[in-house]
């Protein structure tokens, strides 16, 4: 299998000693890095770069023909983009500080550790990286609708913010960053990432993987493989599905499940790029491109803290929020046409009329599951109906009936009545359901309560007492 080149565009080592040249590029090679030109002419850099997209540029400070400070130079002002490291194999302060103030991003001495090293040239590769995206990121904002909608099509959806989602993910399709897509279950947050694979152009599997209620033990091998011998019953070893997703995508659902050693496990595939298989002490490294998903909040202003702060931001790179389907009203005709023929195809049936009154009534509804639940309630009316027109009492009756309770999982009311369709609560029920759903959010915390309410804590206290005398 063709190995996948990082990062996608070269890092280009510029030394007219060849023992350093190759050492250096075979150190970058093994961090991940594999993506380097070397040259030991300066006089041929220029025009390198007139030829080909290059990510980042290491000078030589000391070179014959043009030394790093005339190239650095020049390279300022043909690609100002592209960072420039300076290597010299003196550590002169004065010469460092006057090469950072001609435009170097970083500058280092060749007698550094090699880690270091490694480390700076990284660190100007992800700038490249952050700077592309946010060029792509600006020219796609300022369209419409996607470039490829086809990449979209089993997201059915006109809504302005849906398209916005759109060209985000065209914008990062080429980034090697992870992406972390959250919203509440059944929004489709499975079938965005699948978008992005597709967008990517990479030549690997999509393999996906729901993590939730997987052990240390299980995750490890799921995720990793093991060694023969790795545990009792190991009698072969085997590769996981890290290894099957090389040059491809990772999807991992549900990451916000995963215990506190799961978590450290994967902060170090994310980070590092590499991963132990169970049994092994020789770690592998992947090229990988990891997208995970969740319902659950992760981010670090959680109290109960369970979710690693680092992981969080290395996850959320690039971070999509897919909006619950109540929150886009303007789909739901949409949506219901398109699954009631997806439902007649599938029952054998005529695709039915649907009274206005429908989507009336469906535009009342929390609906929890989302687009998910929508699909199963129009399949479960579609196989009951034997009319050529929709019942609109079967839809009314499911709700009436709780079937489908509004705002369960990620988002909890302390009453469905605020949301369900009937006879809404008084002003003053409303009040009271409010004040619960506060405390319970801070978890009896009346000051976090209290400023969710926009009250003081004063006056929270006394409506807790009312409540509790009434």
């Amino acid at each position: 299998m063709k190995q996948t080149l990082y990062p996608a565009l070269a890092v280009l080592l510029v030394d007219d000693d060849q023992t350093w040249l190759e050492s250096f590029s075979f150190s970058l090679s093994c961090s991940g890095l594999n993506n380097v030109l070397t040259c030991r002419d300066s006089r041929k850099v220029l025009d390198i770069l007139a030829r080909q997209d290059i990510g980042v540029v290491v000078l030589d400070l000391m070179m014959p023909h043009f030394s790093g400070e005339d190239l650095l130079t020049s390279i300022h002002g043909q690609a100002p983009n592209i960072p420039v490291i300076i290597i010299s194999g003196l550590d002169q302060v004065a010469t460092a500080v006057q090469c950072v103030k001609m435009g170097a991003h970083d500058y280092f001495v060749k007698t550094d550790e090699r880690d270091k090293l490694i480390t700076g040239v990284r660190r100007a590769v992800e700038l490249r990286e952050l700077r592309q995206e946010c060029t792509r990121l600006k020219s796609h904002f300022l369209k419409e609708t996607p470039d490829h909608p086809e990449a979209f099509s089993e997201i059915v959806t006109q809504n302005r913010q849906m398209n916005s989602i759109f060209r985000y993910v065209e914008a990062v399709k080429s980034s090697q960053r992870p992406v972390l897509i959250t919203g509440e279950t059944g929004t489709g947050k499975e079938l965005l990432a699948r978008s992005l694979y597709r967008l990517s152009g990479l030549k690997g599997s999509f393999v996906a993987v729901n993590v939730a209620g997987l052990d240390d033990h299980v995750f490890s091998d799921t995720l990793f493989g093991h060694t023969k011998g790795a545990f009792t019953g190991a009698q072969y070893a085997r590769d996981g599905l890290v290894a099957k997703a090389e040059n491809g995508f990772l999807f991992l659902d549900e990451i916000g499940d995963l215990s506190k050693e799961s978590q450290v496990k994967l902060l170090r595939l994310v980070q590092e790029r590499e991963y132990l298989p169970l049994g092994s002490d020789i770690p592998k490294r992947t090229n990988a491109r990891i997208v995970t998903a969740t319902q659950a909040d992760v981010s670090p202003c959680r109290d109960n803290n369970s979710f690693r702060q680092d992981l969080f931001y290395r996850l959320s790179t690039h971070s999509i929020y897919i909006p619950a389907l109540r929150e886009r009203l303007d789909d739901l005709p949409l949506l219901v046409r398109h699954l009631l023929d997806k439902a007649a195809k599938d029952l054998g049936k005529a695709v039915p009329e649907v009274l206005e009154s429908i989507y009336s009534l469906l535009s009342t509804y929390a609906f929890p599951g989302n687009v998910r639940e929508l699909e199963t309630m129009i399949f479960d009316v579609m196989a009951k109906n034997e009319s050529g027109e929709l019942p609109l009492e079967s839809f009314r009756s499911k709700l009436r009936a709780g079937e489908h309770a509004p705002f369960s999982g990620s988002t909890t009311w302390a009453d469905s009545r605020l949301l369900s369709p009937g006879t809404l609560p008084t002003l003053k029920e409303a009040s009271r359901l409010l004040v619960a759903e506060a405390l319970k959010r801070a978890e009896g915390n009346q000051s976090l309560a209290a400023g969710m309410l926009g009250i003081s804590r004063q006056a929270l206290n006394k409506r807790v007492k009312d409540m509790q005398t009434s």
